[in-house]
């Protein structure tokens, strides 16, 4: 049995007029394979390229392991030069993964490589973010603090994605105060013995090649997984549903300061708690009795 997962909509190129009617307003996700052809990026940016602008840049790095009480709020599990990482990326498979590196702040000469697209929302010219990993690296499904409109740029290889709306939250073992599912389900191939409830979520997967464009919408849950090594670029727009972002401020302000406060206080059984409670949340929900 595989999760209900139907195909991302996918367009050679699209208007702005036809994006807001289509996408935005009916909040669907959508590929756009021939958007970009004309940025600089569109040629140059690949592995080596990224070495020979940046390599002298400490950049964080960030694996699958489980979350740990003792880790900040999206801390860095490890560092090293962007060219030793291109290199590792090049030379096998590896866990690490760049997660939210800001290349307007490290890199200023890269913003020369791309422009920001209307698509009829006013974009956060301050945000873009890269996102590197190497062939097999995952994210875990999540989906982000702010609930953004979010636009995601994909440069060198494949990338797969499967993605969820908040309709989906009762099925996917949501950690409470958090942004997360449950870390040991594996979206790449469920076990639906011990994760039974997913077999009622609905959901989109797509592959992304070089140079394709994937909106993901208000709050939409994302499990990335790298099929090569590559990496992405990602835009962002403030929700714009006033529930999403009355979410997004909730998140920012408090969701994100009470779990740090109770990490602080309970540690590691915090976590554990937690973990347990996405279970039993879950199957309440659902009248499962195990």
């Amino acid at each position: 049995m595989e999760l209900n997962l139907q195909d991302i909509p996918r367009v050679k190129t699209i208007t702005k007029q036809d994006f807001l009617k289509y996408y935005f307003k009916p909040q669907k996700p959508v590929v756009i394979e021939h958007f970009i052809e004309h940025w600089p990026a569109y040629t140059r940016w690949n592995l080596d390229y990224m070495k020979a602008v940046a390599g002298d840049k400490m950049v964080p790095l960030y694996d699958d392991r489980p979350v740990d009480y003792k880790d900040g709020f999206n801390e860095p599990h490890a560092k090293m030069k962007m060219s030793e990482y291109v290199d590792l990326l090049k030379r096998e498979p590896t866990k690490f993964r760049i997660f939210l590196w800001n290349i307007l702040k490290e890199v200023p000469k890269l913003q020369n490589d791309f422009s920001y697209p209307d698509f009829g929302l006013r974009l956060m010219k301050g945000l873009p973010m890269l996102f590197f990993g190497g062939k097999d690296s995952h994210t875990f499904m999540h989906y982000d603090i702010d609930l953004a409109n979010i636009f995601h740029f994909h440069f060198e290889g494949k990338k797969k994605v499967i993605l969820f709306d908040q309709k989906q939250n009762n099925y996917l073992y949501k950690i409470p105060h958090s942004l997360i599912t449950r870390e040991d389900i594996d979206f790449n191939n469920p076990d639906f013995e011990k994760w039974p409830m997913l077999k009622k979520a609905k959901g989109f997967k797509t592959e992304l090649n070089h140079g394709e464009v994937l909106y993901m919408p208000e709050g939409y849950w994302h499990y990335m997984r790298y099929i090569t090594p590559g990496f992405s670029m990602s835009l962002r727009a403030i929700a714009r549903n006033p529930k999403n972002f009355s979410k997004a401020v909730y998140n920012l302000l408090i969701m994100r300061n009470y779990d740090n406060a109770m990490r602080r206080l309970k540690g590691q059984k915090w976590i554990d708690w937690k973990n347990e409670q996405a279970i039993v949340k879950t199957h309440e929900k659902n009248g499962l009795i195990l």
